[in-house]
């Protein structure tokens, strides 16, 4: 069974007739809208009409450029050495900066607008887009001059998108060495990093040393990206009028600050709930000072599960249809048209993603697939992503951005449905392995995502001051991790390099993406007991409140399933969830120690 996407639906290559005309219409398209926007976009007389072709104009460029900039970046994701794929990445970012001027002065165009609501109500296709022209207007305060806004677009892309491309580049073609089976070799980071699930301890243990070891190879050029990116990231926020860059990541999530520490202190609350299990799993493992990081993902229980892709497949279009026909088709279509890339290599970017290619209604999913529940519960993740953009395929191109806290909903409770829907025919050998696996996720998404929101959050008070050293990034990472999992984890054996081998650090436009998991992990478990209570009517509003994710905010979505996310309450009982679990985690593992 093919494990490497197809990118044909796209283009054949870079050298198809398709791929070279569709460029140059883009930057033909570009240049109209351009000359359009600079000329119209100070004209009041009729609003409406001005309103309706910036759309139509926007809408089809955006088609456009998504297209090709799709198949430059999918390409380069799995083979970052393809010189021509970054050739046209760095040209598309080109096009995309000389879009700043139109895009601005849009937002300075409705912001003048007194009447705006009333503009919008006067016409269908703006009432459709009402929740976007608002967003826009009220965003418009954080603008600076049309000069200054083109030139800072352009110097991102010799500033924090190169740093970006660059850390990219360093971490996938990274070879760790490492000795197994008593040969010494050269082997990509993420093959290596995979082998944290591996059944034998000590080729966990080998391969989180050689992990660490490697990353001296690139630790000053990576250091030298975040620094350059948080940088930057701090100037154009201080710049625009913003507190901080948390309150940006805010306001882009459509959240709240109260949403979002009503859910942080919930979780600092329950972290001794997490060391219990952390502290359970040491003791099987037969650790005794806590559990040392290169064991957080070991495989407990004496049933090992293993998946071939194949049977991955089946698994995972079998447990969806138990919620679902329309997941389940969808992806089996993901596995049948070939959307998805899992075979770990060198040159291949590490992690996992789902990238939604609105123009052709298909998504893209790269995962590194290791014959092992986690990787196929990582697929699960993956394809709820899918699903999520697959549920926004008939809105409008500025009705399906959807916020980084809503991004991780569908992921999350496509894994909670595998895990589930596993769980009643496992043994009492598999339960036990789903059960820890599950619970391990859990605690990466609560635990771990915590302590990476906290090193963020001293990142960017420390460089407001000065770059850090590699040193400074290793020991702030270190502090974070001992907060949050006090003595739960052995000290002398945490992860300092989590900040070189997170991607998430190294993108300038979405900082913080970490507290994002958590809420979608939380939100998830709460939606997921809406279906236990409604059954099969709960799917189309589930499938709806999806939909809603692209054109609302975080409040008015979750209040759909009558869900007050300013509540500590919810947050609890989300979290009382876990805590079943990992009690009964503890109980089962007590008859094995």
């Amino acid at each position: 069974m093919e494990m490497k996407w197809s990118l044909n639906e796209l283009y054949s290559s870079f050298e198809c007739t398709e791929f070279t005309n569709d460029f140059n219409k883009c930057r033909n398209l570009s240049s109209d809208f351009c000359n359009w926007s600079k000329s119209n976009l100070n004209d009041f007389t009729n609003p409406v009409n001005t309103i309706k072709k910036y759309l139509e104009l926007s809408d089809q460029l955006n088609n456009c450029l998504e297209k090709l900039d799709e198949f430059s970046s999918l390409s380069s994701c799995v083979n970052t050495k393809d010189e021509t794929a970054a050739k046209y990445c760095d040209k598309l970012q080109m096009i995309e900066s000389d879009l700043t001027i139109p895009n601005v002065l849009f937002m300075k165009y409705l912001k003048r607008l007194d009447n705006l609501q009333e503009i919008i109500n006067s016409d269908n296709l703006l009432k459709e887009h009402d929740f976007y022209l608002n967003e826009l207007a009220n965003k418009s305060k954080y603008l600076l001059s049309d000069n200054e806004e083109m030139l800072i677009s352009k110097m991102k892309n010799t500033g924090s998108n190169a740093f970006s491309t660059l850390q990219d580049v360093v971490s996938s073609n990274l070879m760790v060495d490492i000795e197994l089976d008593g040969k010494k070799q050269q082997l990509p980071l993420s093959v290596v990093r995979n082998l944290a699930y591996d059944k034998d301890s000590i080729v966990r243990q080998k391969a989180y040393l050689a992990e660490l070891k490697s990353y001296k190879k690139i630790d000053e050029s990576s250091a030298a990206c975040i620094n350059g990116i948080k940088g930057e990231v701090i100037t154009l926020s201080d710049r625009r009028g913003y507190n901080s860059p948390l309150e940006k990541t805010l306001i882009d999530s459509r959240m709240d600050k109260e949403t979002l520490d009503t859910m942080l202190s919930t979780i600092k609350d329950r972290l001794p709930v997490f060391h219990k299990y952390l502290k359970t799993k040491a003791k099987l493992l037969g650790h005794k000072n806590g559990l040392p990081f290169y064991d957080l993902f070991a495989p407990i229980g004496d049933k090992e599960i293993t998946f071939s892709y194949p049977q991955a497949r089946k698994y995972i279009v079998d447990n969806f249809r138990t919620f679902s026909d329309r997941l389940a088709d969808f992806a089996d279509n993901a596995f049948e048209k070939r959307w998805i890339d899992a075979e770990p290599r060198e040159g291949k970017v590490g992690g996992a993603f789902s990238d939604e290619i609105r123009c052709i209604g298909e998504s893209r999913i790269l995962s590194n697939f290791n014959n092992n529940y986690s990787s196929m519960a990582t697929l699960a993740h993956e394809l709820g992503h899918g699903y999520h953009a697959y549920c926004l395929k008939d809105e409008s191109f500025f009705n399906c951005e959807f916020t980084m806290p809503t991004a991780e909903t569908a992921s999350i409770l496509c894994e909670t449905i595998v895990r589930e829907a596993a769980l009643k025919t496992a043994t009492a050998d598999e339960a036990l392995t789903i059960l820890e696996m599950s619970i391990s996720n859990t605690t990466q998404a609560i635990v771990d995502i915590y302590s990476r929101y906290l090193f963020e959050t001293k990142l960017f008070e420390i460089r407001k001051d000065h770059a850090l050293s590699v040193d400074e990034l290793n020991n702030t990472m270190l502090e974070a991790q001992k907060e949050v999992y006090g003595d739960a984890l052995n000290h002398e054996f945490l992860h300092p390099y989590t900040w070189a081998c997170k991607v998430h650090y190294y993108y300038a436009d979405t900082n913080f993406y970490n507290f994002p998991y958590a809420f979608g992990e939380l939100f998830a478990k709460g939606l997921y007991a809406e279906y236990l209570k409604q059954g099969d009517k709960f799917i189309d509003l589930y499938d709806k409140l999806l939909v809603e994710t692209g054109k609302n905010d975080i409040a008015t979505i979750t209040n759909m399933v009558n869900i007050d996310v300013h509540d500590k309450e919810f947050w609890k009982s989300s979290l009382d969830v876990i805590e079943k679990d990992i009690n009964k985690f503890i109980e089962l593992s007590e008859k094995m120690l």
